[in-house]
């Protein structure tokens, strides 16, 4: 085929990463063949992760679901037979008429998560149809539920650190993240800041690629962040490293924290989080002395109990150590908060008052004996049974005989061979979206760069024709790509914005690109100012704002835990993994169970168990086990994975899951 045949088409990656890349797609003969960079966003500069390389493999892969169809064999066999969309549709429309009538529609869960979806793929007509039925509400908790309460007690919707800046920093902490493989266009920034003398701090339990580049990297056991942030400000507080000024002017609720912060010495904090005291203490003077100081919280700090507290107690340093207000120097957390789009306009019908389901114990919802009981589950934008707490419940919900699950999904996920209908939606590649960036200060639109594939729809399409099959849609509201999106950027404050889009397919916020904290935005709380100890928070937290829960189980002595990889953005694209992934374990741990790579092993609690092969790891810390986030039935020995293993309590804040707080047994098989 000779080059002129190919076509270079501009797209933009909605899935769940910080950067958002701008894209090139290459088309031939109506196929994409080749997705790369382009420089469209600055800050992706051109260069995309391996993973969104691949993703032809899943637009055209064996696992894609090419037509609409229905069960014919067991509950989760995975067999269906092909019917047409009106067919399938007019199931759907049936059912969900029948399960109102009898029960109500608070027996209908729509289950999803807009993760890797954009503006329109994710709460426009999917919201208007489940809020018009009275269908039950979700709390979209599984991920940063926690640190966006943590993050509104304290600051209101202040946006961070732009990407940009951290060349400026003379320190940089990265708290509970891996940008080398969640968010990749962060590291050329960190590099050429401490190419130009910066210091770089990792608190993480694993010696991640930028912990093996750091000046101190402390590895505290999951769970205990909350203590040695803590004990960092009762440093800061003791050696008169606190910005009296800046605390004076602009920070509520001072003497309280302080009294709060009190009880954690740098002592109890180390043996607490079985780090070396004078780890701590480094961090604390690397901290005090530097300026501009930035640090780069992630979302793994808020997978255990106290997750919440931590974050918190992490975004509070730089109020009191004063490292506002200049280029390079606050914090980082989500940039979303950059942006004032409201979504909302598009659904076209309030949120009803009807029961609000928290989607980390769907397991315990499908099976627990309620009024109405769930007896219709509408899961898309989501794979539930590869990513929930408590997996084996979950699975035992799907298997219910008398519950109708439909799916809309990409390709044939662990959740979507329990349907009862299979819907096929198209990628992003195949519909128009609309996507902010969360890392990058960015919001980008792009057009279908090929038709859909097979028989695939886009999930607005499919909800609006649902809507009118149920008879609830009303005359002249927004259905296609155009209007949803003309009416999420109908407000006076996003005119600018819509502007921008139509004239160059991105837009910076108002508040400009690379905003300074202090200086170009400012905390949205209702004094402006930022509150250390807020009333909600501190209502909330079991035991109080910054209250540390201890371990409540110790007959397992491991920590597991289910990182993000490079291979996969949580379950989507797990599916090109093709080998069974292993454990990994310290080899002192390893030893001491008589366990070498390669073995057969067994990893155990009370909840179930996973069978698959072990490898040693020196780059754990002791007593941390490791099984990657986002795994496949396929991945195991067993069909188990980390999951299986995750209680569903609560984090201290905001409802989110407490993935980190799974302890294990790990046995040679």
């Amino acid at each position: 085929m000779s080059t002129e045949a190919f076509q270079i088409l501009q797209s933009v990656c909605p899935l769940d990463c910080p950067d958002t890349c701008s894209l090139d797609v290459k088309v031939a003969d109506g196929r994409v063949v080749a997705i790369d960079g382009n420089h469209r966003n600055a800050v992706t500069a051109g260069y995309i992760c391996g993973k969104v390389r691949r993703f032809p493999e899943h637009v055209y892969g064996t696992d894609r679901v090419l037509y609409p169809a229905v069960r014919s064999g067991k509950k989760g066999s995975g067999t269906f037979r092909r019917v047409s969309w009106d067919e399938a549709l007019a199931l759907v429309v049936e059912r969900v008429r029948d399960v109102k009538r009898r029960l109500g529609g608070e027996a209908i869960l729509p289950f999803s998560y807009g993760g890797s979806n954009g503006y329109l793929t994710q709460g426009t007509t999917d919201a208007r149809l489940f809020h018009r039925l009275g269908a039950s509400r979700l709390a979209h908790t599984v991920c940063a539920a926690p640190s966006s309460t943590a993050v509104r007690g304290l600051y209101g919707r202040m946006p961070g650190v732009a990407f940009e800046d951290y060349p400026a920093a003379r320190l940089i902490v990265i708290w509970g993240c891996n940008p080398s493989a969640t968010g990749i266009h962060l590291v050329p920034y960190i590099r050429r800041a401490q190419r130009a003398g910066a210091k770089l701090v990792v608190v993480d339990p694993r010696r991640t690629p930028l912990a093996r580049l750091a000046d101190l990297h402390m590895a505290p056991l999951p769970g205990t962040d909350l203590p040695v942030a803590l004990a960092v400000h009762r440093w800061l507080f003791e050696h008169g490293a606190t910005d009296k000024a800046f605390l004076e002017e602009h920070v509520a609720g001072v003497e309280e924290f302080r009294r709060r912060v009190e009880a954690w010495t740098i002592d109890r904090a180390a043996s607490t989080a079985r780090v070396k005291p004078d780890e701590i203490e480094q961090l604390a003077r690397m901290y005090a002395e530097s300026s501009p100081a930035v640090i780069r919280c992630g979302w793994g700090v808020e997978r255990n109990r106290n997750g919440g507290s931590a974050v918190a107690a992490i975004l509070a340093l730089p109020a009191v150590a004063g490292k506002f207000g200049v280029r390079g120097g606050g914090f980082t957390m989500s940039n979303s908060m950059a942006w004032d789009l409201d979504a909302t306009r598009a659904a076209c019908e309030p949120e009803p008052a009807t029961r609000l389901i928290n989607m980390n114990r769907l397991g315990q919802a499908l099976v627990d004996e309620r009024e109405p009981p769930i007896a219709l589950l509408f899961v898309y934008n989501a794979n539930p049974l590869a990513t929930l707490p408590r997996q084996g419940l979950v699975r035992a919900g799907l298997a219910r005989e008398d519950l109708f699950t439909i799916d809309f999904e990409q390709v044939l996920t662990d959740t979507a061979r329990w349907a009862d209908v299979l819907l096929p939606a198209t990628t992003f590649l195949e519909h128009t979206e609309l996507r902010k960036a969360y890392g990058a200060m960015l919001v980008q639109s792009a057009r279908p760069v090929i038709a859909p594939v097979g028989e695939a729809r886009p999930n607005y399409a499919v909800y609006a024709e649902l809507c009118r099959r149920l008879v609830l849609s009303h005359p002249g509201e927004p259905e296609g790509p155009e209007e949803l999106a003309d009416a999420i950027l109908s407000g006076d404050s996003s005119r600018p914005i819509a502007a921008s889009l139509r004239d160059s397919g991105t837009a910076a916020p108002l508040c400009g690109a690379r905003p300074v904290q202090f200086v170009d935005v400012l905390p949205r709380t209702s004094d402006g100012k930022v509150h250390l100890v807020p009333s909600a928070l501190d209502a909330e937290a079991p035991l109080g704002l910054y209250g540390y829960q201890h371990e409540a189980d110790d007959r397992y002595t491991l920590a597991l835990i289910s990182p993000a990889t490079s291979r996969s953005i949580s379950s989507s694209l797990a599916q090109l993994i093709a080998e069974q992934v292993a454990v990994e374990i310290h080899p002192d741990d390893a030893a001491a169970r008589g366990i070498a790579t390669g073995d057969a092993v067994r990893v155990f609690n009370e909840l179930g168990q996973l069978h698959t092969r072990a490898e040693l790891n020196d780059q754990l810390r002791h007593g941390v086990a490791v099984v990657p986030k986002g795994l496949w039935s396929r991945h195991t020995a067993d069909g188990n994975t980390a999951n299986s293993l995750v209680p569903d309590t609560f984090t201290d804040l905001g409802g989110g899951a407490c993935f980190n707080d799974a302890r294990v047994e790990i046995e040679r098989i």
